[in-house]
């Protein structure tokens, strides 16, 4: 057999450098994005970079800019509205199926628990990608709890968009631990079996979340203009 090209693991791993970078913010928002200089901090050659690029580009998170080029684009406030509305939807229904499931599935109960202790050891210092990935688990292990496969699918291709969103209101201090005292409250609900009270809690959590993200966001873009 003809060994297989590698290739597409490291447009993989690249993509994923990239969206780390415009998730946290080392990428900002409007800037221009130079192939070469990329291809040259990652290591890697042209080819697998420009591959990532198109790959982002179709999610609409990098735009084109001039001859052959993209920039990291802005975020929009109605957007981002728009997309934790959606997201209150299926975080409520994942929280009530998670609440019914939690008697019976032990090993999912413990991921979920495991993943709110990871995210209240949190501190001022925690790096702000960390403090992403450690929201990002939280919701999934309950989107692991709820047993329905169709949630997660559905909402991973939102996933980049909701990182990116994260890194608007998770740098400020005092929302990093509300956050996840609303998290708290959640997994409180969901483990008492209290499937009405873990839907309110989780819809709550996510209209407070999209709410600050899109105040801060216009606040942001008012300065700018």
């Amino acid at each position: 057999m003809i060994p297989l090209d590698p290739l597409p693991n490291l447009i993989d791993q690249v993509y994923a450098r990239i969206l780390e970078a415009i998730s946290d913010r080392t990428l900002h928002p409007g800037q221009r994005i130079r192939q070469n200089e990329l291809a040259d901090k990652l290591g890697v050659s042209r080819q697998p970079v420009s591959h990532a690029l198109h790959l982002l580009h179709r999610q609409g998170l990098v735009a084109e800019s001039g001859k052959r080029g993209f920039e990291v684009t802005q975020l929009d406030p109605a957007r981002i509205r728009q997309l934790y509305e959606v997201r209150g939807a299926i975080d409520a229904l994942a929280a009530r199926l998670a609440a019914q499931r939690a008697a019976t599935d032990s090993a999912g109960r413990a991921r979920l628990e495991a993943a709110l202790a990871a995210g209240r050891r949190i501190d001022r210092k925690t790096a702000l990608t960390d403090l992403i990935a450690l929201d990002v688990e939280f919701h999934r292990a309950i989107y692991q709890l709820a047993g329905n496969p169709v949630i997660e699918e559905t909402i991973t291709p939102q996933w980049p968009h909701m990182r990116r969103s994260m890194a608007t209101v998770l740098s400020e201090l005092d929302y990093r631990g509300s956050a996840w005292a609303e998290h708290a409250d959640i997994t409180k609900h969901i483990l008492a079996e209290d499937a009405d009270a873990a839907e309110r809690a989780a819809l709550a959590h996510a209209q407070t979340a999209g709410r600050m993200t899109e105040e801060r966001l216009r606040a942001t873009n008012e300065v700018a203009a």
